[in-house]
């Protein structure tokens, strides 16, 4: 799952990127409105969560310009804010659910569950293919009786494979995914996170494979 984060405080921008991406999201953190909207109308985000005090322009008018534009991934407004009318604001705006600062780092998530299980596309927890099953709860993949828990970066690549079986995904498309824009990796990060997505599938004996079309990608094909 990607999410953009838009905050301008930084050093909570930094402790929210460490939870989101240790509960296995993929984030994208920006500190301004204006960068808010370029990366909600260029990328492709589960959801997103933006704080309504930013600057230039605000979270609110951020929001109400992507949902002109027609971006419809869910969002989580942040705010200090807490009378009705500026609830009811934030909500008439495009919102889908609202958290006041400060906040709780478990109700942050259990609101960005509840966000994603409302999306018109619904992601369940669970994700099958051939014998392999992918639970995103536990971020672990399992087989035959046999289950492996898998690590961030491994856990989102593996979500990306089994979302869409067979199709190629780009070393751009799995890049900007898991890593995302701003990240500092590398190509041999993505050779070494493949490497160790395909041993956790050796270990639980998975009738799937990593397959590398030269030139192209990578997609995840059956070998049963």
């Amino acid at each position: 799952m990607k999410l953009l984060f838009a905050e301008d405080d930084r050093s909570l921008c930094k402790a929210v990127r460490t939870i989101l991406e240790h509960a296995g999201y993929s984030v994208d953190v920006v500190n301004n409105g204006r960068d808010a909207l370029d990366y909600a109308l260029s990328g492709q985000y589960d959801g997103m969560i933006l704080d309504w005090m930013m600057p230039a322009p605000d979270g609110l008018e951020v929001l109400r310009q992507l949902r002109q534009r027609g971006v419809k991934a869910p969002c989580i407004m942040l705010t200090a804010k807490d009378a009705v009318e500026d609830r009811v604001e934030g909500l008439d705006a495009g919102a889908d659910d609202y958290l006041p600062k400060p906040f709780a780092t478990n109700e942050l998530l259990a609101r960005i569950r509840a966000m994603l299980r409302r999306k018109e596309e619904y992601h369940e927890d669970m994700l099958s293919f051939a014998n392999v099953t992918l639970d995103r709860q536990r971020m672990q993949i399992s087989c035959g009786g046999k289950s492996v828990k898998l690590n961030n970066k491994t856990f989102q690549l593996m979500e990306m494979f089994m979302e869409r079986p067979h199709m190629v995904h780009s070393v751009e498309q799995i890049m900007e995914r898991v890593w995302g824009w701003d990240a500092d990796a590398e190509m041999n990060v993505l050779w070494v996170t493949i490497s160790n997505l395909r041993k956790s599938l050796s270990e639980v004996d998975a009738g799937v494979e990593i397959k590398a079309t030269r030139g192209v990608g990578y997609s995840l094909e059956a070998t049963l």
